[in-house]
């Protein structure tokens, strides 16, 4: 069954990756950073179970979409006569359902209700459907992820997927009559077409270039490498031990430069000095051209 929408990282929590590993995040925002860690693992996790969906399915990762409002959908999986969006909690720990409402077990702090965050993207997912010329109803759940989270008092009537329910949900998605066509892969072409990658609900610190630690960062762990041995064409982290080639290194740097500040000119002093200066000029030189064009002339040439 295709996934017609991977998942990817969301630029926030890309910006905020990368601003972690190079800055002291004050406690709201390193908070708000390993919510968004923990939220995007638990997603895999979902997407690992929705890969081995046999099913005439078309499912649509990590949509934000606006109609009177922006929303966002975790999953959503198209079949012939239902639309099924999924809210994904990672959740870890024991909760209780109260009067409507989720808090930890021992504590009177409610969190974030997920059924309000499910029935708001139904709600404004229906008139966007309909604009679209489709009319299938809108089923949905919550599905708690996280093998070592407890909800009591749930009640059963609530759309929640426990954990141990979710092989169940893949059962029942398996087995739901579904045979798609053409109108199918129309809507779910334009639901990804409508896709804002943008979303309003970003939240970041304020930095600076200047403030920012300065030298390549681990593809795999995102640590900031201490050690650099230039005589050699393979990064190595000295944390974590992941290799990767020079030149690909360099090029996440540049990357992860115009990702933090877009309105920079890309020039090899610019990068030369946001690698940390390991590696000589003449070599991002050299890595630049390969990969982007240059423009203008003397000191004022910059790639694009």
């Amino acid at each position: 069954m295709p996934t017609l929408k991977s998942r990817t990282k969301s630029k926030e929590y890309r910006i905020l990756s990368f601003l972690n590993a190079r800055m002291d995040l004050p406690s709201t925002d390193k908070q708000h950073y390993e919510n968004l860690e923990k939220g995007y693992n638990g997603e895999l996790l979902f997407d690992q179970l929705t890969l081995m969906l046999q099913n005439d399915l078309y499912i649509l990762n990590d949509l934000c979409l606006q109609t009177s409002g922006f929303f966002q959908i975790d999953t959503l999986i198209i079949a012939q006569h239902t639309i099924y969006p999924y809210e994904i909690k990672n959740h870890e720990g024991d909760y209780r359902y109260e009067l409507g409402n989720f808090y930890p077990k021992l504590s009177k702090n409610e969190i974030s209700n997920p059924l309000h965050q499910l029935n708001r993207s139904k709600l404004l997912l229906r008139p966007l459907l309909k604009s679209l010329g489709f009319h299938l109803p809108i089923e949905g759940d919550v599905a708690f992820v996280n093998p070592n989270f407890t909800l009591y008092q749930a009640p059963i009537n609530e759309p929640i997927i426990h954990p141990t329910q979710l092989n169940g949900l893949m059962k029942k998605l398996n087995e739901i009559p579904s045979k798609l066509t053409t109108r199918h892969k129309r809507l779910a072409d334009q639901l990804i077409t409508m896709h804002q990658t943008d979303c309003p609900f970003t939240r970041l610190p304020h930095y600076s270039y200047d403030q920012l630690k300065k030298g390549p960062l681990c593809a795999d762990c995102y640590s900031l490498i201490s050690f650099v041995d230039v005589q050699k064409k393979i990064l190595v982290c000295d944390k974590c031990g992941h290799s990767e080639l020079v030149d690909s290194a360099v090029l996440r740097c540049v990357e992860e430069l115009v990702l933090l500040f877009p309105d920079l000119k890309i020039t090899t002093n610019r990068v030369y000095e946001w690698c940390g200066r390991v590696w000589s000029r003449k070599q991002i030189s050299r890595i630049l051209k390969q990969d982007y064009t240059l423009v203008g002339f003397g000191q004022w040439t910059y790639y694009e």
